[in-house]
Parts: C-alpha cells; sequence; structure tokens
C-alpha cells in the first residue's frame, strides 16, 4: 500500500510539473497588451560598432557631454551585413550614458521605411547583453540541476514561472489599473502555492509551509498597509515611478505599488523559512512517531529562532545593498544622523526592511503550530501517505 501511494505521488508530482511548463509557456506566448504596433516599423538587431567619432564629444569631470558619431554593421536579422551611419548621445548622466569604442557589439532598433524594405534609421540604445544572459542563465540551470537533479529541475521551473506570471499577468494587471494590493496579493498566493508544491510535493510538509507563508504573507502587507500610512511615505519614491505617471498612468496608485512592492520582495524569504521549518518538523515526525503535539511544535519554534536568527539579516544586506552609493553619500557629507533617518528614501528602506523582517518573525510561529496539528493528525501508519 505504501508503494502504491508513493507511485501515486511521482505520478501526481509529474503531473503538476508538465501543467506548471505548459503555464509558463503559455504565460510567455501571451501578449501583455502593450505590445508596440506595427509589424514593418522596426526591427530589433545585434550589430557591431565599426567606426567612433569623438570630435563632438567633451569630456567635463568625470560625464561627458555630446555625440558619437557611429558606423555599424548590422549581423542579425533581414539586414544582416549591412553598414549603416548613427551617433550616440550623451547626456552627462553615468547611470544613463553608454561609450562606445570600434569593436563592441551593441543592440539597435532599426527604424524602416513604410513597407519595410529599407532602413531609415539606426538607433544604437546600449552594449548587446543577450548572449552574456543566455550564458548566465544556462549556467545557472546546469549547476542547479545538477546539485539538486530533479528536486533542482523544479525549482527552476518554479523560477520560470514566477518571471513569466509576475511579467505578462502581475505588471499588465497593475498598467491597467488594478488595485495593487489585492493583485500582488493574489499573485503571491499563486506563486506560493506552486513553489512550494513543486518542491515539497502534494505532502503534509508542502501543506504545512504554504498555510505557514500565506500567514506570514499576510501579516507582512497588514504591517505594510499600517507603517505606510504611519511614515507618510508616497510610492513616488521608487526609481521611475514618475516616469510611469507622465507616460500616461496618472491613474495609477503609486502608494499601493509601493505596499505590494513589500510584501512580494519578501515574500521569497517567507517561502524559505516556511519551507525550513516544516521540513524539519516533518523529519522530527517522521524519526520519532510518538512525539506530542506540544513536543513537536517547541521544536518547530526552536529551529524557528534559529533560522530567523539570520534570515532577518539577510533581508537587511539585500534591501540595503542596492543603495550603498545612497549612504556613502549622506556619510561624505556629514549629514546629521537624524537627518538622514527622515529622509523619505531612508524612511522607505527602513519601511521595506523592517516589515519584511516582521514578515520572517510572524511566518515562524504560524508554521510551527500548523505543522504541530498537521504532522500528529493521524497515526504514523495514515501519515504515510500523507495526502
Amino acid at each position: 500500500m505504501h508503494i502504491k501511494a508513493l507511485g501515486g505521488d511521482r505520478r501526481r508530482d509529474l503531473f503538476f510539473v508538465l501543467a506548471t511548463a505548459l503555464a509558463s509557456a503559455a504565460l510567455f506566448l501571451s501578449p501583455t497588451g502593450f505590445e508596440k504596433t506595427g509589424v514593418h516599423s522596426a526591427e530589433r538587431v545585434k550589430a557591431r560598432v565599426v567606426e567612433v567619432n569623438n570630435d563632438n564629444v567633451k569630456t567635463i569631470g568625470p560625464v561627458r557631454h555630446g555625440e558619437q558619431q557611429l558606423e555599424i554593421l548590422v549581423l542579425s536579422g533581414r539586414f544582416a551585413g549591412t553598414q549603416a551611419a548613427t551617433h550616440n548621445t550623451l547626456y552627462g548622466k553615468l547611470e544613463l550614458d553608454k561609450i562606445f569604442k570600434p569593436g563592441d557589439t551593441a543592440f539597435v532598433v532599426l527604424d524602416l521605411s513604410a513597407d519595410g524594405s529599407a532602413i531609415a534609421y539606426a538607433n544604437v540604445l546600449d552594449h548587446y547583453r543577450i548572449d552574456a544572459t543566455l550564458i548566465l542563465i544556462g549556467l545557472f540551470s546546469i549547476c542547479l540541476i545538477a546539485f539538486a537533479g530533479w528536486t533542482g529541475l523544479k525549482a527552476l521551473l518554479s523560477f520560470v514561472f514566477s518571471g513569466a506570471l509576475i511579467v505578462k499577468l502581475l505588471l499588465p494587471a497593475l498598467l491597467r489599473g488594478w488595485d495593487p494590493v489585492w493583485t500582488a496579493f493574489g499573485v503571491v498566493a499563486i506563486l506560493t502555492a506552486v513553489i512550494i508544491f513543486l518542491v515539497g510535493g502534494f505532502t503534509r510538509k508542502g501543506a504545512v509551509a504554504f498555510i505557514g507563508s500565506m500567514g506570514g504573507v499576510a501579516l507582512t502587507s497588514i504591517l505594510a498597509l499600517v507603517f505606510t500610512k504611519l511614515f507618510n511615505l508616497r510610492g513616488a519614491v521608487r526609481p521611475f515611478t514618475e516616469t510611469l505617471l507622465y507616460s500616461g498612468f496618472d491613474y495609477l496608485d503609486l502608494s499601493g505599488l509601493f505596499i505590494a512592492g513589500i510584501f512580494l520582495a519578501s515574500s521569497g524569504a517567507v517561502m524559505d523559512l516556511g519551507m525550513d521549518i516544516a521540513a524539519a518538523m516533518h523529519e522530527l515526525s517522521e524519526k520519532n512517531p510518538n512525539m506530542s503535539r506540544q513536543a513537536l511544535i517547541r521544536s518547530g519554534f526552536f529551529v524557528g529562532r534559529h533560522v530567523v536568527g539570520t534570515m532577518t539579516t539577510t533581508l537587511l544586506l539585500a534591501y540595503t545593498g542596492g543603495y550603498t552609493a545612497l549612504i556613502m553619500t549622506f556619510i561624505a557629507q556629514g549629514i546629521p544622523f537624524a537627518n538622514v533617518l527622515n529622509m523619505i528614501y531612508v524612511s522607505a528602506e527602513l519601511v521595506h526592511t523592517m516589515v519584511g523582517s516582521f514578515g520572517l518573525i510572524l511566518v515562524a510561529p504560524v508554521t510551527a503550530i500548523t505543522g504541530g496539528f498537521l504532522f500528529t493528525a493521524k497515526s504514523p501508519k495514515q501519515r504515510a501517505n500523507d495526502f
């Protein structure tokens, strides 16, 4: 009977993997509704920079202004082998400007004639990074599968599904004006279910991790709502948010976007902690089937306390790592600490970090209590069949 149950688990696991793969493919192939129209109006290609003329470029301090004159050779698409003259405008902003030299590979948008038969203008957007991106993704996939085998393949699939769901469903829905908090919460619930049940299987362990994780996400979202209002934070604090308003999306709820971003960003760490505690409690219940519910819950709390101790620091480092230059600027200018804490950028990151860490702290007891009830709900023989 136990062997039959294992066979059923494998079939169910395989079916879920195939269903997730098909859903990921369907999401990637589905349009967002914001695609540019006009099939023959433009073509995106890879090109090599053949010649560069910097006569119109002026260097002022650490930045450059002016315009590079470029001669490029198209390497892909219908116009492969064609040379075109173009230019690269420098605005004096290091985070936006790109400098080309002969031999560089560029990502170019070819604006075509009305009938699409000739190049009207070649717009050099940036250095070409798609090949390097594919190499990086390939190495990551190979290492993950080589180390974790079938579980690694499922983890990779959950990675792909998460990207597809966010890019093809969540972000377009937010652009259409859907409520950011509820939309993001629904997407996080779907992601949590798929990721946890892919990796942990349709078992009591997976159920405990899912319930604990969703409890942590729900509590994080509530805290985000409360403290965003308490700190009087505006969603425009995030980069490029204001650009959205000037692009015709002035109806967007920027504060809601900021709140949604908090628990969306912390949901991965919450899932990680929920699965850690659930897996540890499951192993304890399997090794000691006579363990009482109270003892199992205490063990869950014990594991949770130790994992939370490092995970909260992980979130702090992850969130603040991207703001190193901002913090260095404050230090270099000798700005008093009280002023720094009261700045909206710093307050936004403080809320982001602390609320996300709160979610981690709260997911531990929810998972431990849930595991205590589910793992001791049946006799050891019944538990062997899991669901």
